[in-house]
């Protein structure tokens, strides 16, 4: 496969069939369709009240790596652009999953993650997806929460009927959301997944973050569901797909997988 995601032989075909094929059959050669846009969207914050956190780099790494296999083309954003912390417990024995470690070596995505495109200057409307990644940083005031460009990314992408998709604090960026009438929770009457309360409690940062992301989701009226702590568990409502933990993070990709193959 090649580096721009399409096979040796469909280069082959395309460097060489040039002369020879005229540019209706090309235009429905699938090598030529338009592959799918997605912008994953990671935190720019690298501290919650003192406590150090970033990225949770699982979060990132296992979808970036779906995506790309899928053929989308993949932008990482963040709300400040630019480089993006790492919260160091994800590069930990345990934790450094197998995708993480691989994105650890890559230096086209490693760049890309260094190097953010700032999300308000994201053109959305060119995107069939958005994937908000969690870890700490999400929690902070002006990061996930209480965002301009986070808020737009989502309202936006999700009135227009294109996927909204974040696992585990990802799911904050859905907090501040709204209806298209402006006064209703977007996730009211939605089926979500996120962070629970106990795993919350689990790594002791209960007194760090804003509000609890189970309780707040229930309060807005969305229909929370669960799986045991640090089990995979995602929800799909529509075209807004919820991942509860890092354990759902390769689910949750798979499932915007086959929402836009679906689309297709």
């Amino acid at each position: 496969r090649s580096r721009d995601g399409g096979t040796a032989e469909e280069s082959r075909i395309i460097s060489t069939s040039s002369s020879t094929v005229d540019s209706a059959n090309l235009a429905s050669t699938p090598a030529f369709h338009m592959a799918p846009s997605v912008t994953i969207v990671c935190t720019s914050a690298h501290t919650l009240q003192g406590h150090p956190t970033g990225l949770w780099l699982e979060e990132c790494a296992a979808p970036y790596y779906i995506f790309q296999k899928a053929g989308f083309n993949v932008t990482i954003a963040s709300p400040l652009g630019g480089p993006v912390p790492l919260d160091a417990a994800s590069l930990a024995e345990g934790f450094l999953t197998d995708a993480a470690k691989k994105f650890l070596l890559d230096a086209h995505a490693m760049g890309a993650l260094s190097h953010t495109v700032k999300l308000a200057d994201v053109d959305m409307s060119a995107n069939q997806a958005v994937f908000f990644c969690g870890g700490h940083g999400t929690c902070v005031a002006g990061d996930f929460v209480d965002d301009p460009s986070v808020k737009a990314a989502v309202e936006g992408m999700h009135s227009s009927g294109k996927v909204v998709a974040a696992v585990c604090h990802g799911p904050m960026c859905l907090t501040q959301c709204m209806q298209p009438d402006g006064k209703t929770p977007l996730v009211k009457g939605l089926k979500v997944a996120g962070f629970t309360d106990s795993e919350e409690a689990a790594v002791a940062l209960t007194g760090k973050v804003p509000f609890l992301l189970e309780s707040k989701l229930k309060e807005l009226g969305a229909l929370y569901e669960k799986a045991d702590d640090w089990n995979s568990k995602v929800c799909v409502d529509g075209k807004l797909v919820t991942g509860q933990n890092p354990q759902s993070s390769e689910a949750c990709a798979t499932a915007v997988v086959g929402l836009l193959a679906g689309a297709a």
